[in-house]
Parts: C-alpha cells; structure tokens; sequence
C-alpha cells in the first residue's frame, strides 16, 4: 500500500496510509517540537551567550527598577506607578521565553507540551498587548503632566492610576483570549515541529490542517485596530507635547521638557516599530529566509525587556539620582 507524508499522532509522527488520510485527523498533539533557529543549529550554543546576556541584564534592570520606585516614597507618583508595572511586564514577557529557549540552546530540549505551548503562547500575545497599553497610558501621563502640569496630581490622582492600569490588564487578557481556544480546536495532521524557539500564533496558525482564515484575520485585527489604534493615539498625544514645548518660552525649558519626554519616546519607538515591521514580514514577506527571520523576533521580544530598565534608569533624573544614592550607601 502507497504511503503518504507524515501524520501527527498524540504528537509523533509516523506514516498512514492513503485510506486513513481523508477520515483520520488528531486535534489537540501531546507535545511541539521547536527547532531553535531552523539552519543555524550548530551556532545555538554561541548565539545563546548574547541571549543569555539580554536575559540577565533584563532581570536585574527591572528588579533594580521596581526596588527603588518601591523604596522611595518620592517616586511614588503616576509615572513611577507606570514604570513599575512595565517593568513587571517586561519581566514576565522575557521569563516566559528564555529559560525555555535556552534549555533548546544548551541541552537540546526541544518538546514542549501541548497545553505549555498554548500557556506560552497566550502570556507572550497577552503581555504584548499589556505594554502597548501602558506605553498609552504614559503618554497620557506625559500629556498631563507637559500640557497642564498645575492639574497633573488632581487628574492622575492614585485611584484614576489604578483603573487605568487595571482597564490595561483586561484589555490584554481578554482581547489575546481566543488565541489558545481557536488552536487547540484545530487538527494537526501534518507536523508537529515549529520552526523557532517559542510558541507563536502564527507559527501554529501555518501549522494547522484546516481553515485559519478567521484566527489570521483575528490576528491582523489584534495587531492593527488594538495596537495600531495605541500607536495612533500615542501619537496624537506626543503632536500634543511638542507643541507644548515649542511654545516654551525660554530654550534651556524647552530642552529640559524636551529630555523628559524624550526616553518616553525612545522606547516607545523601540517597541512599536520592530513590532509591526516583524508582524507584517511573518505575513506577507515570503522570500525572507527563516532562520533571519526567527533571530530578528528572538532578539524583538528581549530588547524591550533590556532596554526600559537601562533608559528609564539613565535618562529618568529621580531614578537616576536615587540610584547613585544607593551605591553611594553601599560604597560609604
């Protein structure tokens, strides 16, 4: 009897026969293999050393970050609150991923299960969407704080803060919700090998045997109407804060001003635009070879998580100072 390629069976592969293929499909596999970075296999131990090292700065950046907003009580204000809860964020996006991208680096530890692949997939989609919407939420911050800095403490007041960040927390949640119930209802009667380090929607959505239309279109609407929708707004409301400080009256506020505002937008820059460059490339960019693909997204989704802790430490004065203070402590 002539056999066909490959089918999934309570996640391994092994041939069936042409009069099983058309009535046999297998939803929900046991376990994914992820490959790593597909055609760079031999170089995973030297690629896991900058990795690794994103990784660790990443956690103690944002421990360090969260330490000092905590123990000053002059940082205990909107902004700071926001800093904190991106710093939590980030530390959840980047720990979600790493350690299991580096047990595939080191021991070749490639199976995940089924249900942790859907785990992983839906805290890396949902904590996304979480810090697209606390980047909105410090453009506000700034907005309120540049254009009507004599009602900032009265319109951000701790309890406004709190629904804010609670409102960012559901928004996240909810809208990367039907992720993992549209992929666990479809079959998998192909492959169960994803070509990268961490589970993904789309990865999934490429290796499902049957109509992804709806969860692809999902997707898109996810990335356009939900982030697109933050990136406009943040955008209208840093147009607002520079003419603010344009019309500032002498140069050394405009640049002050100017400085305050200026790591805010860095790092919202940072995010959004490997974010849509990577999305729309992982869709419609079909000539791009896997492997350089793969290695951009790894390196996306550590760069946040490393880069907030290091600019807002830097460039924010209050973090900065309270930081000195504390090695200067140490030093004494």
């Amino acid at each position: 009897m002539q056999e066909t390629p490959f089918c999934l069976r309570v996640g391994h592969l092994f041939p069936y026969s042409m009069s099983d293929s058309n009535t046999t499909e297998f939803t929900n596999p046991s376990t994914f293999i992820l490959l790593g970075i597909p055609d760079l296999e031999a170089a995973h131990v030297w690629i896991s050393i900058p990795f690794c090292a994103m990784y660790i700065i990443a956690i103690l950046g944002n421990f360090t970050i969260l330490f000092i907003v905590m123990t000053e009580p002059s940082l205990h204000g909107a902004m700071y609150y926001f800093v904190c809860m991106l710093a939590v964020t980030d530390l959840v996006l980047c720990t979600s991923t790493l350690p299991k991208m580096l047990a595939i680096f080191w021991f070749n530890s490639r199976e995940i299960d089924f249900s942790a692949c859907l785990t992983q997939m839906y805290f890396i989609h949902c904590f996304t969407v979480i810090e697209s919407g606390i980047f909105v939420a410090m453009a506000l911050d700034r907005y309120v704080a540049i254009c009507h800095p004599l009602k900032h403490f009265t319109i951000l007041t701790i309890p406004l803060v709190a629904k804010i960040s609670l409102a960012v927390v559901l928004r996240g949640g909810i809208v990367v919700l039907p992720y993992p119930f549209l992929v666990r209802q479809w079959p998998y009667c192909t492959t169960n090998i994803i070509p990268q380090p961490y589970c993904v929607h789309m990865a999934l959505v490429k290796l499902a045997c049957a109509d992804t239309r709806f969860s692809s279109y999902y997707g898109l609407f996810v990335l356009l109407c939900v982030m697109g929708l933050d990136g406009i707004f943040i955008t209208v409301s840093y147009t607002q804060i520079l003419r603010a400080i344009f019309s500032l009256s002498t140069k050394d506020a405009r640049l002050k001003t100017f400085e305050t505002c200026g790591s805010h937008l860095f790092v919202i820059l940072a995010f959004y635009i490997p974010s849509l460059f990577i999305s729309l490339m992982y869709r419609f960019a079909q000539n791009v070879p896997l492997h350089f693909h793969v290695l951009i997204s790894n390196v996306y989704i550590l760069m946040s998580p490393m880069l907030n802790p290091i600019v807002y430490g830097v460039k924010t004065k209050q973090i900065r100072d309270r930081l000195l203070r504390l090695f200067t402590q140490r030093g004494a």
